[in-house]
């Protein structure tokens, strides 16, 4: 081997030894330290637990018709009553509340309303020419429920309670004062005027189920189903007859039982406003002594209320 070949050797060795050398050097400032890098958020539940404690206070809107028979003291009669007409015969603002307080899964809630409408009427006859009708309705339910499934996103509950439904009727006959009556009213010993009034009132058990889904950021779907009842006030029942003439009592089969379903959309309005659009319907199937409640109430359902 020459000299220039050796010499050549030797300096790429040197640079190749160099080079190596360096490296740690080189690279010294670059280097990587994955302690001090931000650790991702660990992912959000599909279920997160909602606040141990909330109470919700309400003021419902049913704008409900009534269609089905009633009757009293045996006397029945079918009617198919719209909201409108009963909004025009209504005395006086109706009564409502609810209320809803739900403690971890353990629920207590209820609503109640109450309702008077009246009506007059021109009679045809001579004796008695005038007659006013006025009607009492009220409805209160109260349910313990629990909770199985307890989400914020998604809620299911199964709930036991009562409903009370109570009825009361006034109606007043009388005449128009007509002077030409009265000696023939003296002779008949038939007074001026002729009240007859009637009230009932039950309590229903009631089992049922409720749930709610959240459709998008502050819009939920809810729906609510129950039955009562149960035969539970059941004894004897009759209804009147007429045959040629005469009226004749019929012993009827009796029964107690109540249905009820309800549904619609949830808007949670402000952090502590909400609101309810939907439709509600509850059906009786009452006989008992004489009064007959098989009416059906139907129709659009609004609330509004808060929350804490």
């Amino acid at each position: 081997m020459n000299r220039s070949g050796l010499t050549n050797r030797l300096v790429n060795q040197f640079l190749f030894a160099t080079i190596v050398l360096s490296m740690p050097v080189l690279f010294a400032g670059s280097e990587y330290d994955i302690s001090k890098e931000t650790p991702p958020p660990p992912p959000q539940p599909w279920c997160e637990t909602p606040p141990t404690l909330e109470i919700r206070i309400g003021v419902p809107g049913w704008l409900a018709g009534i269609s089905g028979d009633s009757g009293v003291k045996g006397v029945v009669a079918d009617s198919d009553v719209s909201f409108d007409q009963l909004l025009r015969h209504l005395t006086h603002v109706p009564i409502v509340l609810s209320a809803d307080i739900r403690y971890q899964r353990w629920e207590f809630f209820g609503d109640g309303q109450y309702m008077e409408v009246g009506a007059s009427a021109t009679l045809p006859g001579l004796l008695f020419t005038n007659a006013n009708l006025h009607l009492k309705s009220g409805l209160a339910e109260g349910f313990v429920g629990y909770r199985l499934i307890n989400c914020d996103k998604a809620t299911f509950s199964l709930f036991a309670g009562a409903r009370y439904t109570y009825m009361e009727g006034d109606l007043s006959i009388f005449d128009n004062g007509d002077a030409r009556l009265v000696i023939l009213r003296q002779l008949l010993g038939i007074s001026k005027k002729l009240d007859f009034s009637g009230s009932t009132g039950w309590v229903d058990p009631v089992i049922g189920a409720r749930g709610k889904v959240k459709l998008w950021k502050a819009i939920s779907l809810y729906a609510e189903g129950d039955v009562g009842g149960f035969d539970a006030n059941s004894g004897s029942a009759f209804e009147l007859h007429r045959e040629g003439p005469t009226i004749v009592r019929e012993p009827v089969d009796s029964s107690d039982w109540s249905y009820q379903v309800q549904g619609g959309l949830e808007f949670q309005v402000t952090h502590w406003m909400w609101a309810q659009v939907g439709w509600r319907y509850l059906k009786y199937d009452y006989n008992q002594g004489g009064f007959t409640n098989k009416t059906a109430l139907n129709g659009p359902f609004i609330q509004g209320g808060v929350n804490f």
